[in-house]
């Protein structure tokens, strides 16, 4: 069974946590020091984190960031702030599931298992060189930040990383896009990976997918300029 730990300060609520989890079947561990914590949680290899939001010394949301830029997940939320504001922020740093609590113990245990299920076998992050990428959710990382690329931003960039320092095709990426090495129309690509490129430069990578004169579009290796 899975491994599940617990980050959550309410000592009476993780120990209901842990007796619930146990009971169906899953080995559990709790955070109960929260000094320095991301590398605590990553030394535990976790195959699920719960993970609450308001956490003394620092809050859930930084470490759910931190944690997904080494790699950890799936991280569900469980939390009493309710507010879709929060849920959105805790989504877009890379929490995998939002619920508040109080939870009904079977809709928690459900979540749980569609969580692992959809995790089981699939890879993990992808170096880009000078940032990670998530080819499940095509969520980039670079030191501390996160931005969440588009369908089509994250289908180019994948395919620039699992082949860097090559050329890409143009044909490969059009067949990447929509399934025919034939353009759509001669500007369709080009809008694409400008997308991209703008996407990037929020996080001042702009400049590492570069334009290989007739032939197609590579992404630069780590200290290239």
């Amino acid at each position: 069974m899975a491994r599940i730990i617990i980050v959550e300060d309410d000592s009476l609520l993780r120990e209901e946590l842990m007796d619930m989890l146990q009971k169906a079947g899953y080995e559990v561990l709790a955070i109960d020091d929260f000094h320095e914590i991301i590398p605590k949680i990553v030394a535990l290899a976790p195959g699920l984190v719960l993970l609450d939001i308001n956490l003394p010394e620092q809050s859930g949301f930084e470490i759910c960031k931190s944690l997904k830029s080494k790699g950890i997940g799936p991280i569900l939320i469980l939390t009493s702030r309710d507010k879709l504001q929060d849920e959105l922020h805790g989504l877009h740093l890379g929490a995998d599931d939002y619920l508040t609590k109080p939870c009904n113990r079977d809709r928690l245990l459900a979540r749980i298992q569609n969580l692992l299920r959809r995790f089981a076998g699939q890879p993990g992050l992808i170096d880009g060189g000078n940032f990670l990428l998530d080819p499940n959710t095509f969520t980039l990382y670079k030191g501390t930040e996160s931005l969440l690329l588009s369908a089509n931003e994250g289908r180019i960039l994948l395919a620039l990383v699992q082949n860097r320092p090559d050329v890409v095709s143009k044909s490969t990426l059009s067949e990447l896009l929509w399934g025919t090495d034939q353009y759509i129309d001669e500007n369709a690509l080009q809008v694409n990976l400008t997308r991209l490129r703008k996407t990037l430069r929020q996080l001042n990578l702009e400049n590492q997918v570069e334009t290989v004169r007739g032939q197609g579009y590579r992404l630069k290796g780590q200290g290239e300029r």
